[in-house]
Order: C-alpha cells, then sequence, then structure tokens
C-alpha cells in the first residue's frame, strides 16, 4: 500500500449533497488534507434510471461551496464498467468466481424452501461446483466464491473489530446477467485502481466492507483502513430526514450561514479534539484523527450551529465575508449589490459582523449602508422623529458639519449638543437613527456616521429635518 494516504467521497448522483455526505466529505477531505494527501471524487453513477447530470451538477456545487477541493479529475464509475466486467472475468478464471445459472424463480423457491424447513434463506447455489460441461446454453450471472468456514474480521478505526462469521455471507453476484458489474464490485475495483488507502464512509456500509473484503482478497490487493462513521440525527434522536428541515449542503448555503462555520460545526458532528469546539481550517486539518471519531450517532444541533457561525462571521476577513454573501443573496434567489452597496457594506463590515450569526441577521443590521435617500422610517422610527422638536436636527446639522470626522470627535459634538440642549443623548440618538436608517433598532449612530460619510449623513438630516 502506499505510503501517501488517499481518500476519497464517493456519493451516489440521485439527488443534493444531503449534509450527511457534506459530513463524510469534510472527514475525508481533512483526513487527507492534513497529512498532504490526495482527497479524489467519485461520482456512483452505476444505477442510470436515477443518476442525472443535476444531481451531479448539485454536489459539485455543495463541494464547491463548502470548499472541500478535490485532488485530479471526477471520476465516473459508470464508465469503468468494461475494467469492473474484467476483474469478474479474471476471478472467473482463476476459479475464484463462476457462473450461476440459476433463475429469479428457482432462488425465491430455494428461500421459500428454507424459510418452511427454518433454515437460513441464504442462497446456496448448485452451480458453486458444477462441472462446466454441465452448463446449459442460457443466460447467467458470475458469483464469486464466498469463504465457507471461519470467520471475517473486519479491523476498524471507529467500530473497532467487527467479526462476521463466513456462513453468513452469501456467493455475492459481481456481474449480472446482462454482463452488467454490480455496485459492491464497482466500488471494490475503483478504490484499488484509484490507490485509496483509506475508506471513512457511513456506517450503514459497515455490512459491506466484509462482502468487499472477499473480492480485495481473492484479487490479492491490500485491503484499505477502514473507518465506519455514525449517521447524522435528529434533534429528538431520529435519523435526520426531511421533518427535521433543510437536509442539502447547499439549502444551507441559501439559508445564508457562512462555509467555514458549516465545516467547523461538521467537523464537530461525530468528532471531538478535546472540548475545543470553535476551530480553523488549519486547526481541523492539523488535528483530525479517526481515534476521535465517536460510536454513538451525532445528533444535528441548529443553535450549535448558528453559534459557530456568528464566531466565523465574527473573525472573518472583510473583503472575504462580502464575497461570500454576495454568492449567498445569489444562491437564495435574491438581488445582487449594487457596485456601490457592495463598498459600503465592506466599509461597514466592522460594526456589522460581531453579533451576526446567519447572513441575512447581517445584511438586515446592514440595512442603512444599502438603502438610498430619500429614505421611509418605519413606525417605530417615524414616532421617535415626531417627539424630537422641530428644528432640532436643522439646528444639530451646522454642528456636524465643522466636526472632523473621527468618531471621539463625533461623539464629542454630539454630546456636547445634546447638553447645551438639556437632554440626554439618548433622546438625541432615537430621532438620529431614524433619520440615518429609518429603523429604531441600528448599529451605533457614530458607527453608520463614519461608514456613510460627512456627505451623506448630512443629507439624511437635512432630510429628516423638513
Amino acid at each position: 500500500m502506499s505510503d501517501q494516504v488517499v481518500t476519497r467521497f464517493a456519493p451516489s448522483p440521485t439527488g443534493f449533497l444531503h449534509i450527511g455526505g457534506a459530513r463524510t466529505a469534510l472527514f475525508n477531505w481533512l483526513y487527507a488534507r492534513g497529512r498532504g494527501g490526495k482527497f479524489l471524487l467519485r461520482i456512483e453513477d452505476t444505477d442510470r434510471e436515477r443518476s442525472t447530470p443535476e444531481a451531479t451538477a448539485a454536489i459539485l456545487q455543495g463541494m464547491e461551496w463548502l470548499g472541500l477541493d478535490h485532488d485530479g479529475d471526477v471520476i465516473s464509475q459508470f464508465e469503468g464498467a468494461t475494467r469492473h466486467a474484467e476483474v469478474a472475468h479474471q476471478l472467473l478464471a482463476e476459479g475464484k468466481a463462476y457462473k450461476c445459472f440459476s433463475t429469479q424463480d428457482e432462488i425465491a423457491a430455494f428461500r421459500e424452501q428454507a424459510r418452511a424447513d427454518g433454515k437460513s434463506t441464504l442462497f446456496r447455489s448448485p452451480w458453486r461446483d458444477a462441472d462446466p460441461a454441465t452448463h446449459p446454453d442460457a443466460p447467467f450471472v458470475i458469483r464469486i466464491k464466498a469463504p465457507q468456514d471461519g470467520a471475517t474480521v473486519i479491523r476498524d478505526q471507529v467500530q473497532g473489530d467487527v467479526t462476521i462469521r463466513n456462513n453468513q455471507l452469501d456467493d455475492m453476484v459481481l456481474l449480472r446477467s446482462d454482463g452488467t458489474p454490480v455496485y459492491m464490485l464497482a466500488v471494490v475495483v475503483d478504490d484499488h485502481d484509484m490507490g485509496v488507502t483509506h475508506v471513512i464512509r457511513g456506517d450503514d456500509h459497515l455490512n459491506n466492507a466484509a462482502r468487499q473484503m472477499m473480492i480485495y482478497e481473492a484479487m490479492g490487493w491490500d485491503v484499505p483502513v477502514w473507518a465506519h462513521i455514525p449517521l447524522i440525527h435528529g434533534p429528538d434522536g431520529k435519523k435526520l430526514s426531511k421533518r427535521h428541515g433543510a437536509l442539502g449542503a447547499q439549502e444551507y448555503q441559501a439559508m445564508g450561514y457562512p462555509a467555514a462555520g458549516m465545516r467547523n460545526y461538521l467537523a464537530r458532528l461525530g468528532w471531538s479534539h478535546g472540548d475545543d469546539e470553535f476551530f480553523t481550517d488549519e486547526q481541523a486539518k492539523e488535528w483530525f484523527d479517526l481515534d476521535g471519531i465517536g460510536k454513538s450517532p451525532a445528533r444535528f444541533d441548529l443553535k450549535k450551529l448558528e453559534n459557530l457561525c456568528g464566531q466565523h462571521i465574527a473573525m472573518s476577513d472583510d473583503a472575504a465575508l462580502r464575497h461570500e454573501i454576495e454568492a449567498y443573496l445569489d444562491a437564495a434567489g435574491l438581488p445582487a449589490l449594487t457596485q456601490t452597496q457592495s463598498s459600503v457594506l465592506e466599509r461597514a463590515m466592522y460594526c456589522l459582523k460581531d453579533r451576526a450569526r446567519t447572513f441575512p441577521e447581517l445584511l438586515e443590521k446592514a440595512h442603512f449602508a444599502l438603502i438610498s435617500r430619500p429614505i421611509e422610517p418605519d413606525e417605530k422610527a417615524a414616532k421617535s422623529l415626531q417627539t424630537v422638536s422641530d428644528g432640532i436636527l436643522s439646528e444639530l446639522t451646522p454642528h456636524v458639519q465643522n466636526a472632523s470626522w473621527l468618531r471621539n470627535e463625533l461623539e464629542e459634538t454630539l454630546n456636547a449638543f445634546a447638553e447645551a440642549k438639556g437632554i440626554k443623548f439618548g433622546k438625541l440618538a432615537g430621532p438620529l437613527r431614524a433619520a440615518l436608517a429609518g429603523r429604531a433598532v441600528t448599529p451605533s449612530v457614530f458607527d453608520m456616521m463614519l461608514v456613510l460619510g460627512r456627505e451623506e449623513t448630512l443629507a439624511r438630516l437635512s432630510d429628516a429635518a423638513k
């Protein structure tokens, strides 16, 4: 086996990138990236009826949003069908597989009889050791010769050693009667040919490992390191499903969660590094290891996701944040920002990003920076404008006009003005919020003035004073 770690993510393109699949992809990505290895992407599109180009596109877009870059080209499992069949024929030629002519009706009858006799319904083909001279001229499948004695031990890095008695394994079909390879064969051949060293996947595949090991061993190939990770459950402890809300990675993008926060949260779903909850990508790559994965299903918790997303928004670079917000608007089907709005938004980031957990929350706080005159105050803001004496905003204007446009100077100017008027600054702040943002709840008045600049601030005060 190669010294270089090679992992893979192998989704079936029958729908969107499920949140569980996204976590599997992330674990594989972290494991490979943290060890200077390769992370490969294979689309398991052998089910031609259910696989769609749209689903493949959705998976690729979901991976791109999450920032899970892969090495090399995307591999199509379907395109490897000739190679998969070649391996089945090699095993047949070596006597490690055989032609089975049993029909579906005969197999059903065998199982019915076994049930009636109280025996195992595992199909035992009468063709396993038949003389080729007795083979009829009829359709056949190719089955692998499963070991019949002893046990197969799956040495799993998460589940520990899992032992399956070989008399529980059937002679698995490798090639169907129409000559097409089955999924179980395709997976093994692809993983071997791609040089995959570590198979990290959901524990719903655990039983498949024993059957896949038959092919590895029959071909004399190195068995990869297995790591079967528990599934994700909803808050109610049941398997995550549509009743729990959004399931696709891209749905979370369209709801305005930052990708870094989602990566952090998904990494913590079923894996831990001490008590660390919040961490960067670099820390995750350095820390991630298979022995940190728990055996129990993880529970998806929206509050924890939002909390982590808020921390990631707060520490993000302003330009990168603006760029991601623009991608969010596109994903959510919302109007794009104008060049002016985009520029003002980036300028305002310092006073917006500290307590926003999602992009819609941040954009709500950014309302003052994104609107243009004339500003229509909402009901609450309009009331605070009515409570201020008619001329107070007009009187304030020259003071603001002459102030140096620095935060401490603006604070001094406004506080001195309020004092001269015999009112507390709070009484002045309400009308100012209404004038500058048309809202009663906004970032600080001083931050808004700094972001808007002298000219726009004065124009808004002048409008409100009329």
